[in-house]
């Protein structure tokens, strides 16, 4: 029986689907990030277009690079765009295709997920969904080997992600990777007051604090954050602008942050 292989969707729209011109791109937003000192358990950064919230992206990424070969498995959840669902969607995929490669998924860690009544197969909701996909180029060029576990999240209350997240928690080899951006469509002024608001309850651990309009893929944030004041950890804001400093016009701003738990 063949592999099946969740193919890209985004690419040539959200980043280049050249391989070399990806890699430069990516390797280019790296470079540029000053590295964080902290070295993170997860980590929250945007979904956006590279040319918009990339350098952005890269500079929580950045924080990775020393942990380049012990980290093997990485936990990634994004919001879904496309598809409404209850609860969260895994893959049946062995593995997710990039323009730089395949990535393998740890189907024993998927399949064991499926024993909690929030998590169910749905491969619709990962056939179009970019939230997941953007980052994975930038996890191909920060670590070494490593397997994904995807997961496309829905409704959900707080608790429900933190069981999810818990369970997966492991130690250094796993990292784990929250996919959000911040507020849509305001003005550039407007944008950052809300968005500051919005550090400000992600360093405070405060998940009751952000709301629908405060950041696209809120239910896992305040998942995570749910979990990291359970498990007493500290949030640290290392990157907030928006599309009005890195591509776009000031009159209507996507805001993105990069944050680090630890």
């Amino acid at each position: 029986m063949g592999q099946k292989i969740r193919q890209p969707a985004v690419a040539d729209m959200f980043y280049p689907a050249e391989p070399a011109a990806l890699r430069t791109m990516v390797q280019g937003y790296l470079r540029e990030a000053t590295p964080p000192t902290t070295i993170p358990k997860a980590i929250i950064a945007p979904h956006a277009g590279y040319i918009y919230s990339g350098a952005v992206a890269a500079t929580a990424y950045a924080s990775l690079t020393p942990m380049r070969h012990s980290i093997t498995r990485v936990i990634l959840l994004g919001p879904s765009h496309r598809v409404h669902l209850r609860g969260m969607g895994v893959s049946s995929a062995d593995h997710f295709a990039t323009p730089l490669g395949l990535i393998s998924i740890d189907r024993t860690t998927t399949d064991a997920l499926l024993a909690l009544p929030q998590v169910q197969v749905n491969d619709g909701a990962h056939l179009m969904e970019h939230s997941l996909e953007v980052h994975l180029p930038f996890l191909q060029l920060v670590l070494d080997k490593f397997s994904l576990v995807p997961l496309v999240v829905g409704d959900c209350t707080p608790g429900e992600v933190d069981e999810v997240l818990a369970r997966m928690w492991g130690g250094e080899e796993t990292l784990i990777v929250i996919s959000s951006d911040l507020s849509h469509y305001h003005d550039y002024q407007t944008a950052r007051r809300l968005d500051q608001h919005t550090s400000q309850s992600i360093e405070q651990l405060a998940y009751e604090k952000i709301g629908y309009d405060d950041a696209c893929g809120r239910i896992p944030v305040n998942g995570l954050l749910h979990l990291a004041r359970r498990l007493g950890l500290h949030a640290e804001t290392v990157d907030l602008r928006n599309s009005g400093d890195t591509a776009g016009p000031r009159d209507r701003v996507v805001g993105y942050g990069a944050y680090l738990l630890h």
